[in-house]
Parts: C-alpha cells; structure tokens; sequence
C-alpha cells in the first residue's frame, strides 16, 4: 500500500515520519530502496534530536548515497522558499522512475542481467569464431591438363567452355596451349580456389566432363597442385 508524507520541512511532517519509522530501519521494510531516496530528497538537512528514529534513518540514508557516489563534493548551497520540498520530492521520484531501466545506482546486479551479460559475450564468441574460421580458409593454386578429342577441336571454344564455369571461391587465371603430339593440343590453365568452397575433382567430374562441355573436353588432370 502506498505511503505519502507531506511538508517534510515542518515539523508536523517530520513528527508524522518519526511516527512512521518507529521499528523500521527504512520506508520500505529492513532494506535500503529508492523509496527512502524519494523521502530523503523531501527532508531539509539533518532533524533534531526532538526526532530520534528520523534522525538515525536519515544518516543510514545519507552513508548509503556517500558510498554510492565516492568522489569528494565541493560544496554547494541551495536556495529557494521552504515550499521547494514539496516540489523536490515528486521530482525525485519521477527521476527514479525514469532510470530504473538504465541505471543502478548502488551497482545490484540482478540475474536478469547476468543472463543478458552471458548472452552478449556467447554472441561475441560465436561471431570471433566465425571470422577465425573465414580468415584461416586456406587457398590452393592448381594447374590443369584440359585434353580435345581430337586435333579438329575448336580449342578457343573449349576455353570458352571451360572458362564459363563460375562458382564461389574458384578464379581462373592464365592459360596456354601446348602440343601433345599428331597436331593435338592440350590446354593447360591456372586456377586458385578456396579449399573449403570448391573441389577439384567435383569440378572435374560434375562440370567440366559431362555436358555440355564434354562435346569438346575429352578429359582433365591435375598438373600440379600447390598450397598458398
């Protein structure tokens, strides 16, 4: 159930607190809340000692917030008509209420967090992993024996067919034709691929042997075989 205090600067308001904090270590119960942060905000300075019960709960209020905030203050005064009270202690309690969200102030850390905070950092890890993963991929460099059937070969379209091939991690690069014998030619072409994204004898048996292609590719070897 709600509690509302009023004119915390008099000292009808105060009697009514000390009433209230009989047998009470704070407003709330036996634990430091930002209810007490509210009602703290709305007492002006110190109460006498005609107010024993206030008096303790107000220096227990005051060392939990100096030890909440360590830095040494300067000192500052502040003025205005004893009514201000009133108005500090509604805008003490919209402030809590804006910053339960965002802001702990004495550094509690709920499980809620927790869990958040474990889920972040399996993220990040998750993602670490990935980058590790597409930065260590290795690359081969691979020559190729791409042979006609026969020395009426088109062998410009046979480069064109072998060429055409496109999939990721597969790059092809220099080329020439060498004699083999009978005016037959082989063609002997440069690739680079990503060992993880392609495989050599899948490109061999799946693209480059059957059709269309093989109207003009009668077989393919692996010439050399390098690691990057």
């Amino acid at each position: 159930m709600a509690v509302t205090f009023s004119d915390l600067h008099t000292e009808g308001g105060l009697k009514a607190l000390e009433a209230f904090l009989a047998g009470k270590s704070y407003i709330s119960g036996d634990k430091f809340t930002k209810d007490d942060v509210r009602v703290y905000a709305a007492v002006h300075g110190v109460p006498g000692d005609s107010f024993p019960n206030v008096c303790k709960w107000y220096n227990s209020v005051s060392s939990k917030l100096a030890s909440s905030f360590p830095g040494k203050a300067a000192g500052v005064g502040v003025g205005g008509a004893a009514a201000s009270a009133k108005e500090a202690a509604p805008a003490a309690a919209a402030a809590g209420d804006d910053d339960d969200d965002d802001l702990d102030l004495f550094g509690d850390e709920t499980e809620e967090d927790k869990k958040a905070a474990e889920e972040r950092e399996k993220a990040k890890s998750s993602t670490k992993k990935k980058e590790i993963m597409v930065t260590v991929g290795g690359k081969s460099s691979v020559l190729l024996d791409v042979k006609p059937w026969d020395d009426e070969t088109d062998m410009k379209k046979l480069e064109e067919a072998v060429r055409s091939i496109e999939m990721p991690g597969l790059f092809w690069g220099a080329s020439k034709l060498v004699a083999v014998g009978y005016g037959i030619k082989k063609l002997q072409i440069m690739m680079t691929i990503v060992d993880d994204d392609v495989s050599v004898d899948t490109l061999i048996d799946e693209y480059l042997t059957v059709e269309p292609r093989n109207e003009y590719i009668q077989s393919c070897d692996i010439a050399a075989f390098n690691k990057i």
